[in-house]
């Protein structure tokens, strides 16, 4: 089976990404994620109000987004977040592979407990390594948050790969945002950037909301379709999932649960990690 996009995304009205970062990009912003069958997305959408609008860039509604995850040998970064860990971070580069924008993202977590990310352009072509400009910014944003462990951004390495196909909608009576993930795929690489085990989930979605303190609109239909938030990073459930020798603490129930379950085909998962 192969996750289509919603066809009711062609009904709603469309919005350019400057006009919705404009509207929508300034506001504190609490992020609620939920895994969606893609069988009922379309029901599910059919309940936004009238206003929602759809972003559109040169015709696209739904554009292919790729991302490299960076960490060190003994998966800090991972560890860090499986094990709740109050400093940690989190290192990948973003491509939007419909055009040649690609990125440099950092984010972390420090002392008080504050998550600020950063991001910076980053060449496409170059988005399976860290260039001498990425590797001073990912030293830097670690040198601002107290970020020691690390053993700096020289120590990192490409270690896994997300690729999936991202819908953005705005709503404007509550000035919030929500992006809807299918063909999701995770595939494990090593520090060469050569490819190897790759897991999909062509029959689930990852619908997130960003709003304010209270819940949106959004929350509130998916709530009512029985649809609960749970607790999911696509980097940490696809190094648990492909590397199963990892713990997988808090991701344990969704794993087990929803997307192992939904991962086509089943592929031989690599053993290493220990």
């Amino acid at each position: 089976m192969t996750a289509t996009v919603p066809g009711i995304l062609r009904d709603f009205a469309p919005i350019g990404l400057d006009e919705l970062n404009t509207l929508a990009a300034l506001q504190t912003r609490v992020d609620r994620k939920y895994i969606v069958p893609v069988t009922r997305l379309d029901g599910v959408l059919a309940d936004f109000d009238g206003d929602t609008m759809a972003l559109e860039i040169d015709g696209i509604r739904a554009s292919l987004y790729e991302s490299v995850y960076f960490d060190t040998d003994s998966l800090e970064s991972y560890q860090a977040a499986a094990h709740r860990r109050r400093r940690r971070f989190k290192v990948r580069t973003r491509a939007y592979l419909d055009g040649d924008d690609s990125y440099l993202e950092v984010k972390t977590r420090g002392g008080r407990s504050l998550t600020v990310k950063e991001r910076i352009a980053h060449p496409v072509e170059s988005r399976a390594r860290l260039t001498t400009e990425g590797l001073e910014y990912v030293d830097d944003a670690f040198e601002r948050s107290g970020i020691s462990g690390a053993g700096g951004a020289r120590a990192l390495h490409p270690t896994l790969v997300t690729r999936y196909r991202r819908s953005t909608l705005f709503l404007p009576g509550s000035e919030s945002r929500a992006t809807i993930d299918v063909d999701l795929s995770w595939t494990t690489t090593d520090s060469r950037g050569t490819e190897g085990t790759s897991l999909r989930t062509p029959s689930l979605a990852i619908v997130e909301t960003k709003s304010g303190s209270t819940p949106s609109r959004v929350d509130r239909v998916l709530w009512s379709h029985g649809i609960r938030p749970v607790n999911i990073s696509k980097y940490g459930v696809g190094m648990a999932a492909t590397y199963p020798a990892l713990p997988s603490n808090k991701w344990h129930r969704v794993l087990e649960a929803t997307l192992l379950p939904a991962v086509t085909p089943v592929l031989p998962l690599n053993p290493g990690f220990h």
